[in-house]
């Protein structure tokens, strides 16, 4: 098992290390790390982010984007308000725009040489964030995601894993076993597996209150897959206990019909708390996935505080597993 941590090569990440692969590299020997798992916002600097630390790649997302596939223009012009807007955020008006940002994400992965891509499998309007009345449910999202993965295909380098990862939204939740091996089963790539993000799960039981009922909640719901948890390669291991401002969220009788950048990220990050977890029960998961990847996930203000959450979690662990 190699333990990750999740960064990205924008600007403000970089500098947390002084623009140095020394300082990186320090960093990742102080908690016996292997390397990272990279989402490229940038073209890929082999000096910086040396390619013996290139694992992983999260490629970028849309949590909004089925519309636009589907190609429901008055949908797209009532969330966004003109076709300028539209353009902005896909890159184009159609499939191919959109699809091509995709395959320039794949082929700079390519380059670094990761071994596994990761693909968000969700989608939500901005409204349905806050209210939770999807109009589209989680087998649509799944249908159109395994067109837009074979759309793909050409650019995915064979010999590279493509992990599904769940969320909490209509899409990929791995909590039915069904839409799961809908999704494995339909992809024409056929090395794909799933990334197991622990705190995702268990943002879809609004009633865990400890790190040990969201540890036997990920077990059960895991047990449930039945074959298909032999997929999960690699976990995003974080504790998120946020059920009480799920469910308050969810009642409220104020929701509006639009909102800004800045409510819907408040708002997710209520949800998804990506903590740290600091008890046993993360070996409980781990022990039982038994991923090749382990990466540790967290969202962090500064390296003091990445550091900090970094040591907190890996202390949950037997040190004899550490080693693995």
């Amino acid at each position: 098992m190699l333990q990750l941590v999740n960064m990205s090569n924008y600007v403000t990440d970089n500098e947390l290390f002084g623009n140095s692969p020394q300082q990186l590299q320090a960093f990742l020997a102080r908690h016996n790390l292997d390397g990272l798992e990279m989402m490229f916002c940038a073209p890929w600097d082999a000096q910086l982010h040396k390619q013996e630390w290139m694992h992983g790649c999260h490629l970028r997302f849309w949590p909004w984007w089925l519309d636009f596939w589907r190609g429901d223009q008055e949908a797209l012009l009532r969330q966004f308000g003109s076709q300028e807007n539209i353009n902005e955020c896909y890159g184009g008006s159609n499939r191919e725009d959109w699809l091509n940002i995709y395959r320039d994400n794949i082929r700079e992965a390519s380059q670094a040489g990761v071994k596994y891509m990761v693909l968000h499998v969700s989608h939500a309007r901005i409204p349905e964030l806050f209210s939770w009345n999807f109009n589209a449910t989680s087998g649509e999202v799944i249908e159109a995601t395994i067109e837009v993965v074979n759309a793909l295909k050409p650019v995915i380098p064979p010999e590279v894993t493509l992990l599904f990862e769940n969320l909490w939204w209509p899409g990929l939740t791995l909590t039915d076993k069904e839409l799961t091996a809908r999704l494995l089963d339909g992809v024409s790539h056929r090395n794909v597996g799933i990334m197991l993000d622990t705190g995702h799960l268990m943002n879809t039981n609004p009633d865990l209150r400890t790190e040990a009922d969201g540890a036997q909640y990920v077990l059960t719901v895991l047990e449930n897959l039945g074959e298909y948890a032999q997929y999960i390669k690699a976990v995003h291991l974080h504790t998120s206990l946020s059920g009480k401002y799920l469910k308050a969220s969810q009642n409220t009788s104020q929701h509006k019909t639009t909102y800004s950048l800045e409510d819907v990220m408040n708002h997710v990050l209520k949800i998804d708390e990506h903590r740290p977890f600091t008890t046993s029960a993360a070996q409980r998961i781990i022990d039982y996935v038994q991923p090749e990847f382990l990466v540790h996930e967290f969202m962090y203000k500064d390296l003091c505080e990445w550091e900090q959450k970094l040591s907190q979690q890996q202390k949950a662990f037997d040190s004899k597993q550490i080693a693995i």
